[in-house]
């Protein structure tokens, strides 16, 4: 993996470290406010535009059948031309996607807006890491992965909170929209006048050759099964995330019969103590000789919360705070997930090989957002909670499994 040339003295080099996390800290977790364009405002849809649960999943489908796509192609992009551009695509395509938002009349108008957001998330995890790994010094890389994580809990927090603000003053939900694209517009601002922190050394083909004359096929990396067991844990994790995400309140709000809009601040409790669970983990990381157990502790303690939360008896907001807790389990196993992955990646490969293995984050929402929606239109919202502690069981036999794979490499 190439690195840039960065201050050799401690202070200026510490002090560019920190720039550079903080700089993709905020775009990643803009990025995560935008997975939230439209799941706040479902109830309203629902009403709006007399559209099922599974239909307002399928608007989930579509933003990561978009993104899961784009971002594996991303990648090979990132690795050529470098990431800074990409970070700036994408925040323009959230600003269009929030306008198309706003501007919907009926389904196809929040088709548009999911796909142009989708679009606008593609190339964001390739960027984010090749940045982290190229710039952030060895002694910081655990806490860039840790700020990472918890910008990206703290941009799915932001949305629903953005969303209750502006219906709190009594105003249409178009107005939460404009607010959306004011934040897009914002970050890219700060992006454009903290550029030299995200350059990037893209890896294309000097004339002439010599360099890349026995460089490995661009491909190659899809042979290893480690790549492929790291895909299928981010597939697993996030279908459990999906879940709970899209459907939480929902889901609270039928076991409980309250609003769903009462409710709707679950996933704000759970993102914030998941970003409170990657604050400890990127501690947890530094000193961990095996990332597979740290993975399997935190998911087994996440399973058990999320179980707890569906016993009868239960009040509302019992149930949320188990549900919110189990966010802590998720978030401690995030900055070990993303170490997994950089020990898994050949070297000049980190963009293809987190375009691709993130693609199964956004497949694991496309696949589980709709069903979780099926199950609340059957009536059987305690499923949700039990499909996604089912998800997360998985996760855990699959991270088991990329160590094990490693190690065979």
């Amino acid at each position: 993996m190439q690195t840039l040339a960065l201050p050799a003295d401690a202070p200026n080099r510490s002090r560019a470290d920190w720039t550079t996390i903080g700089v993709v800290g905020l775009a990643h977790g803009t990025s995560h406010f935008f997975h939230l364009l439209l799941p706040p405002l479902f109830p309203v849809f629902a009403r709006e535009f007399g559209l099922s649960w599974a239909e307002l999943g399928l608007l989930v489908s579509v933003f990561y059948a978009v993104s899961g796509v784009g971002q594996a192609l991303s990648g090979f992009v990132v690795d050529r031309h470098g990431a800074r551009p990409a970070l700036m695509v994408a925040m323009s395509l959230f600003a269009l996607a929030s306008l198309a938002a706003g501007l919907a009349q009926g389904y196809v108008g929040l088709m548009l807006a999911a796909a142009l957001a989708g679009l606008g998330n593609a190339p964001m995890h390739p960027a984010d890491f090749s940045i982290l790994n190229q710039r952030v010094s060895h002694e910081r890389i655990g806490h860039a992965y840790s700020v990472h994580g918890i910008s990206g809990n703290l941009g799915w927090a932001l949305m629903p909170v953005l969303a209750l603000a502006v219906l709190g003053t009594g105003a249409s939900w178009r107005y939460v929209y404009l607010a959306s694209a004011l934040v897009a517009l914002l970050v890219l601002s700060l992006l454009v006048l903290q550029r030299e922190h995200l350059q990037t050394q893209g890896h294309a083909r000097k004339a002439g050759g010599a360099a890349g004359a026995h460089e490995a096929h661009p491909l190659a990396f899809l042979r290893l099964p480690s790549i492929w067991l790291c895909f299928s844990f981010f597939l697993f994790t996030t279908a459990a995330l999906a879940s709970l995400q899209s459907f939480a309140p929902a889901a609270l709000a039928l076991l409980h019969g309250r609003s769903a809009e009462s409710l709707n601040l679950v996933v704000t409790a759970y993102m914030l103590c998941g970003a409170l669970g990657m604050l400890l983990g990127g501690f947890w990381v530094v000193r961990a000789r095996r990332l597979e157990r740290n993975i399997a502790l935190a998911l087994l303690v996440a399973m058990a919360l999320l179980l707890l939360a569906t016993l009868p008896g239960l009040s509302a907001w019992a149930a949320v705070a188990l549900v919110a807790l189990a966010g802590i389990g998720t978030g401690l196993a995030g900055p070990s997930r993303d170490l997994l992955v950089k020990q898994a990646a050949p070297a000049g490969a980190t963009g293809r090989v987190y375009g691709t293995v993130y693609s199964g984050l956004d497949i694991g929402f496309a696949v589980a957002a709709p069903v979780a929606g099926a199950l609340l239109d059957a009536g059987s919202p305690r499923a949700v909670f039990w499909v996604a502690a089912l998800a997360l069981g998985l996760a855990l036999l699959a991270a088991q499994a990329v160590t094990w794979a490693s190690r065979r490499v």
